[in-house]
């Protein structure tokens, strides 16, 4: 029975029985992606043999056995088992895809069962159990946050946000939002938990969760045929019923004409041989292998070859945000100081920060977790061993007596340190900049000046974080962070770096005359500063997709002729943009390395899998893989992919234009009365 979601079924304070337990996962099945009910192998090969191109070399090789030509009937048999076998070899290896999202998911979970703690199997969980998460757990199941520290999660699988989202608990059994929107209260089943500890009520399990829902979409794609192969089907048939008539004929006429239909059905036979062009399959395959082993040589993988003809005609570019065209990394890019100092980091971290702004990193690295998965943390660290090494703002000998975590009121953590060989304490806190605002109490216009320039720093593309530091003597920790008398020491601007070759590789593919659109996860104005930094047209605007789904056929039509940037979208956006592009005529290449893009990735006419660290779902899913996190070996591809789509058509024609003479040297005796 396919799992329910998003239904008030919370279990009590003591979890749920056993028997309850037991009870649900009978009724709504196991917490796994269900899977696709497999053709038959002889159900396979029937398809596969349907096509055009087999049964033109089927029946090719049926002729030469009627000619009695046994060795030519063999060579064109061997080419149709050879095909037929890879080509139900790449069925299977597709197949893989969904069956891979199984293992985003932790083998075992801790939940609360009849009032203990207990380790199940992931695929046990059920619908109200309460789990336990903590840092470095895989999210097993679709849940609410019922209470939680410091919790934050990685959702890039999902969203391609790069930035870890911070967790509050719920207010109540609203249904869950989808990955990407305002989802603070819900954890969402194959995300990694990089920081803090939580218990959740599992709200979706199985196809119900979002990775359920991606795995069901990823299923129902269909792999989109290429140009090259629709029009050689096309021209196949049109030849095969041309060859038909003339053969019908060509019996008629000499029967009618000689008396000898046997003689006239050979003749036809003959004639039907000459204008079946059986060199299609055999050139096509020739042509597609040498092309991938070019291409190969520029680091990219042809999983599936026919795609390397498809390369040639590609008009539209669609790539994803984090890991594409952004490093999927953190960095620290700007410090800002209240004294209006601001120091804009290199890319490459190499330099020597003034004094007025050592502070600033100071106590943004103390009120950083140590050792975190989080990769904002980790920027903070990685920047203070670089920066600060030698000075007294590293503080190894401070110890941390307590720890403020983030709340739905305040949205910052604070940390208490006492500091070495005194009685004194120090406090260090860093979190949203109208939180920590709120903390050092300031005032209106204080306020105001701090909010306007991280608004300034958000519009160009950067995660915003304040820091503030407090000074405390006495022994008694105060309860509430409020009771601090903090001070503002400044604003943190952290972003995803934009890849060093996607500029150049964005303009060398506007040259080529292939639009590049840019589909992500993030925020509205962090999506338009990156395309901005990339070098896309973005005349257009931005469009989010929750707005481009409740367009109309014809608006969505016109939405996507003129826009190249698209935010805040979810898997079923990006499907939904891809076929929008395919209806418009369009040949889509996409790109993508999240189990997010997956779904997109195949029904792209060319899907591209970006770099070995992508998910295998991603790679299992696209057609061409890159070996390198170089943008701009796409660009290379497709140069070579338009040069293999030119011979391939000379080499065509040519063998259209050998068949001509061929069919009129058989045709000919017959006409001329020739015995």
């Amino acid at each position: 029975m396919q799992p329910k979601s998003d239904e008030p079924a919370t279990a009590s304070p003591a979890g749920l029985s056993t028997e309850e337990a037991r009870a649900r996962l009978a009724l709504e099945g196991p917490n796994e992606l269900a899977s696709e009910k497999s053709a038959t192998f002889f159900r396979s090969m029937l398809d596969v043999v349907a096509e055009p191109m087999f049964l033109l070399l089927l029946g090719a090789g049926a002729l030469y056995l009627v000619l009695g030509s046994l060795s030519d009937a063999l060579t064109l048999l061997a080419f149709v088992v050879v095909m037929i076998g890879l080509t139900l070899y790449q069925k299977r290896k597709t197949e893989r895809a969904v069956s891979l999202l199984k293992d985003l998911s932790a083998p075992l979970a801790r939940v609360l069962r009849n009032g203990e703690e207990c380790a199940v199997p992931t695929r046990e969980i059920v619908r109200g159990d309460l789990v336990f998460l903590r840092e470095g757990d895989r999210v097993p199941a679709d849940a609410s946050v019922v209470t939680c520290t410091n919790l934050r999660v990685d959702e890039s699988l999902l969203t391609g946000e790069s930035v870890a989202v911070d967790k509050l608990p719920s207010l109540g059994d609203a249904p869950l939002p989808p990955p990407g929107s305002d989802g603070q209260s819900a954890v969402y089943g194959g995300t990694l938990v990089v920081q803090g500890r939580g218990l959740c009520s599992v709200r979706a399990t199985g196809s119900a969760s979002a990775i359920g829902r991606i795995g069901v979409a990823l299923s129902a794609t269909k792999l989109e045929p290429s140009a090259l192969k629709l029009e050689v089907d096309q021209i196949v048939r049109r030849i095969a019923l041309i060859g038909a008539a003339l053969c019908v004929c060509l019996v008629l006429a000499y029967g009618i004409t000689q008396g000898d239909y046997l003689r006239g059905l050979l003749a036809g036979i003959t004639l039907a041989m000459a204008i079946l062009p059986e060199e299609f399959p055999v050139v096509l395959t020739v042509f597609t292998t040498l092309g991938a082993f070019r291409i190969a040589k520029h680091q990219v993988l042809a999983r599936r070859a026919e795609t390397i003809e498809s390369l040639g005609s590609a008009t539209v570019l669609c790539v994803d945000k984090t890991g594409t065209i952004t490093e999927n990394r953190m960095r620290i890019a700007q410090l800002w100081t209240v004294g209006e100092v601001s120091f804009d980091m290199p890319a490459d971290d190499s330099c020597t920060l003034p004094e007025e702004v050592h502070e600033v990193l100071e106590y943004g690295v103390l009120s950083s977790q140590p050792d975190s998965a989080d990769p904002m943390e980790h920027a903070f660290h990685k920047l203070g061993q670089h920066a600060l090494a030698g000075t007294e703002h590293l503080h190894r000998d401070y110890t941390r007596e307590q720890e403020y975590p983030l709340t739905r009121s305040l949205l910052a953590v604070s940390h208490l340190f006492r500091t070495a060989n005194t009685s004194g304490h120090v406090v260090a806190a860093k979190g949203a900049p109208e939180a920590i605002a709120d903390l050092c109490h300031l005032d209106a216009a204080g306020t105001a000046r701090v909010l306007a320039h991280a608004a300034e720093l958000g519009r160009s593309g950067l995660r915003v974080l304040a820091v503030a530091r407090a000074d405390y003597a006495p022994a008694e920790h105060p309860v509430n962070p409020h009771d601090f008398e903090f001070r503002l020491l400044g604003l943190v601007g952290l972003e995803d770096p934009v890849r060093a070759s996607v500029p150049a590789a964005v303009a060398d593919f506007r040259r080529a005359f292939v639009r590049v659109i840019m589909v992500t996860g993030d925020h509205v104005e962090t999506a338009l500063a990156i395309a901005k930094k990339a070098g896309l047209d973005v005349a257009g605007g931005v469009v989010t997709g929750a707005t481009l789904a409740a367009l109309s056929e014809s608006e969505l039509a016109r939405t996507v002729k003129t826009v190249n940037v698209f935010a805040r979208c979810i898997p079923e956006h990006k499907l939904l943009l891809v076929r929008s592009l395919q209806s418009a005529g369009e040949m889509v290449a996409m790109t993508g390395d999240g189990v997010n893009d997956a779904p997109a990735l195949k029904a792209a006419q060319i899907g591209v899998a970006i770099g070995l660290r992508g998910t295998d779902v991603a790679r299992e899913a696209a057609a061409l893989v890159l070996t390198t996190e170089d943008f701009g070996a796409i660009a290379q591809a497709i140069v070579l992919g338009r040069r293999i789509f030119e011979n391939l058509r000379k080499a065509m024609s040519f063998v259209l234009a050998v068949h001509v003479p061929i069919a009129g040297m058989a045709l000919a005796p017959v006409l001329l009365g020739w015995r």
